[in-house]
């Protein structure tokens, strides 16, 4: 605890007690409401999703709120709001969730709440997943809190200290080199580009968040497992789906599984007509494509993924069905390159733009050249993202990141796990660029 204080207060020294706060209040919320029965205890459960909602919505959306109200007031002649720019505390979108989660666990009767203060700041502030996920549920990891001698092994320290390296090396040598050619691409889109450098921008960065996104997620799992803790999986070969319900059970599954747990099926789930089922599916979306980011390009990336899960459940999968794997693979990719335009944009104005470039067919000398590195490194992430959709790769990867391996498989993965982590901090010191890009969110 003492550690995952130092190391949000080293990110963000300005907050750090404004979270510790909320995290103190919440506890005694959420302790009260498990001993009441009847409307208090609703009463007081609440209290809790406001005041961690309000937080949220304040830090992440006031700026968002009045920039909007500006532009529609300045629009019929009056005078702008003036406002000091609220700032976004670091994680804040992920330990929300993680909060709500404890309340309505606690709520619902699917755990007891923790003895100790200590115990839910140590759940909510933990450095491993802290800042970027997976987003842990209170019941998946509320006994290991409280006892996780069980898990403190010899064997998990190294298997552990095996994933995280797995992901330092998608992050540090994929996801950097990729991203430092979509930065150069992104920063002034509007300065021209030929189609070709879009569609290669677009491609960069699809497996640019891919591998640092999944990349952070193993390095949590991979500290998680080393100190004792078992996080739950956030990344399952996503670009071999073959339609986007398969996507967003294999992209940010703990984010896909709190939406279907404490909002989609509240909202009815399937248990409703198919209109309301597929108004309950646009809301789920709108609100993760807000959650991601206060602007209108994520609410668009929201909407367009809402878009193609309802027209799944109404055609989609059919003609899935009908034209095989590989195409299905094919069509699900190319639609998720779409939707990250929206995503890697940085307003709805750069992203129509690139769009159009991306479909304008024009071939000109723009500037932009692509060295061998990027190309090769390009190739290494094109091959790793599908190789999944090979007969028998899921189960090999599911066995090879497993605990409990014998010593005979141990060794070798020591041996590799040593010589990544030499290699991705050489990396790390020998470059300036190592940007952390879910800092946006």
């Amino acid at each position: 605890l003492a550690s995952s204080i130092f190391f949000y207060a080293w990110g963000a020294p300005d907050f750090i007690f404004i979270v510790l706060g909320s995290i103190v209040i919440d506890y005694y919320i959420v302790d009260r409401m498990a001993q009441l029965t009847g409307r208090p205890k609703r009463y007081l459960l609440a209290a809790s999703v406001l005041l961690n909602i309000g937080l949220l919505a304040y830090f992440k959306y006031a700026n968002f709120f009045l920039e909007n109200v500006n532009f529609l007031i300045a629009s019929i002649g009056f005078r702008a709001v003036h406002w000091t720019a609220v700032a976004l505390p670091i994680g804040i979108s992920f330990f929300t969730f993680q909060k709500l989660t404890y309340s309505v666990d606690v709520y619902r009767g699917v755990h007891g709440p923790l003895k100790k203060v200590t115990d839910y700041a140590l759940y909510i502030l933990m450095f491993p997943q802290l800042i970027a996920g997976p987003i842990v549920r209170y019941n998946e990891i509320a006994d290991q809190i409280e006892d996780r001698s069980m898990n403190e092994t010899m064997n998990n320290r190294l298997t552990g200290f095996f994933r995280f390296t797995i992901g330092l090396a998608k992050k540090v040598l994929i996801a950097n080199v990729l991203g430092e050619q979509v930065d150069a691409i992104f920063t002034d889109p509007e300065s021209g580009m030929a189609t070709t450098t879009a569609w290669i921008g677009i491609i960069a960065y699809a497996f640019q968040i891919y591998y640092d996104f999944s990349g952070y997620s193993d390095m949590a799992i991979g500290i998680g497992r080393m100190i004792g803790f078992r996080f739950p999986e956030n990344f399952n070969n996503p670009y071999i789906s073959q339609n986007i319900t398969e996507f967003w059970r294999r992209w940010h599954i703990t984010l896909g599984r709190f939406m279907r747990d404490y909002l989609y099926i509240p909202l009815g789930g399937n248990r409703v007509s198919a209109r309301r089922l597929y108004f309950n599916l646009w809301v789920v979306f709108l609100i993760s494509g807000l959650w991601h980011g206060a602007a209108w390009n994520f609410v668009i990336w929201g909407a367009f993924h809402g878009l193609f899960l309802v027209a799944d459940r109404m055609f989609l999968l059919k003609v899935f069905k009908a034209i095989g794997k590989v195409p299905s693979i094919a069509i699900t990719f190319f639609i998720s390159l779409i939707s990250w335009v929206f995503f890697r944009a940085d307003n709805l104005n750069v992203a129509m733009y690139y769009l159009n470039k991306m479909f304008s067919w024009d071939a000109y000398d723009d500037g932009f050249a692509f060295d061998q590195k990027f190309y090769t490194i390009l190739g290494v992430a094109v091959f790793f993202a599908f190789y999944g959709g090979f007969r028998k790769v899921e189960a090999w990867q599911e066995h090879v990141f497993r605990e409990g391996k014998a010593l005979r498989s141990l060794i070798p993965m020591v041996l590799l796990s040593i010589v990544l982590f030499i290699v991705c901090v050489a990396a790390i010191t020998s470059s300036g660029f190592n940007p952390f890009i879910y800092f946006r969110f």
